[in-house]
């Protein structure tokens, strides 16, 4: 579904990626975890072709997001963790919007957003101007807006920033609702209880460079991945 091969991505002399590789198979939620600073965003920008890197190879769905990058955005959704909104637009304008960009059928597009809209509680402020709305509320457009194409691959940047509890459980339920009906979650968190509960696998990142992989009971054994985590970073710092 996803597979980044030798990513190098560079700022003038600063390496922010260094030669990571990483696979995220259909029906996976796979965490990626780091510090501040640590290439999570830069990776995952590279991915969603919002970066042009130095070297290596990224495959969305066996497309190249360099040589084929129209290609490989109809079959993922991007959510960063501070949703640029068309705030001019009401919320209903701008799903359409995006569904006309993702060329929607007007019974599938009414569909999801009625299904997506009555799930987070957002179907009588739809009406409204995105200017109006929360940072909660645009968090919530911004996932409706990223499944009104029925992605197969959906990559998030802190994804549950800003959301309540509720509107936090049930991305949750969806997101293993995409990985059940055969896509792929790639998502960075700093929340590492949230991401044992739900991730697959994991990555963990430091200073570009990947220094652990694997499946969730591959990466923190009998600890919690926060201890696992915590106690990586200390070795590496030794």
């Amino acid at each position: 579904m996803l597979k980044i091969n030798n990513l190098t991505k560079k700022y003038g002399d600063k390496v922010a990626v260094d030669n990571i590789s990483l696979e995220i198979k259909p029906g996976e939620i796979y965490g990626f975890i780091g510090h501040n600073g640590a290439g999570k965003t830069t990776t995952i920008r590279c991915c969603c072709g919002l970066l042009n890197f130095d070297s290596g190879e990224i495959l969305i769905n066996g497309k190249s997001i360099k040589d084929d990058p129209l290609a490989c955005k109809m079959e993922f959704a991007y959510i960063p963790d501070n949703p640029v909104l068309f705030e001019y637009l009401s919320g209903i304008e701008y799903l359409n919007f995006i569904g006309d960009v993702y060329k929607v059928g007007k019974a599938e597009r009414e569909e999801r957003i009625r299904k997506y809209a009555d799930q987070f509680e957002l179907t009588q402020n739809l009406a409204q101007p995105i200017s109006s709305y929360s940072h909660g509320m645009k968090q919530k457009i911004a996932i409706i807006a990223a499944l009104i194409h029925n992605p197969k691959l959906i990559v998030l940047d802190e994804p549950f920033v800003g959301l309540d509890p509720i509107a936090a459980f049930k991305f949750k339920e969806i997101m293993r609702e995409v990985c059940n009906n055969g896509g792929a979650v790639f998502f960075s968190t700093h929340v590492l209880d949230v991401a044992e509960k739900l991730c697959d696998k994991v990555a963990i990142i430091k200073s570009g460079k990947l220094i652990k992989t694997g499946t969730m009971e591959e990466v923190k054994g009998d600890a919690s991945l926060e201890e696992t985590f915590l106690e990586l970073e200390m070795e590496k710092d030794a």
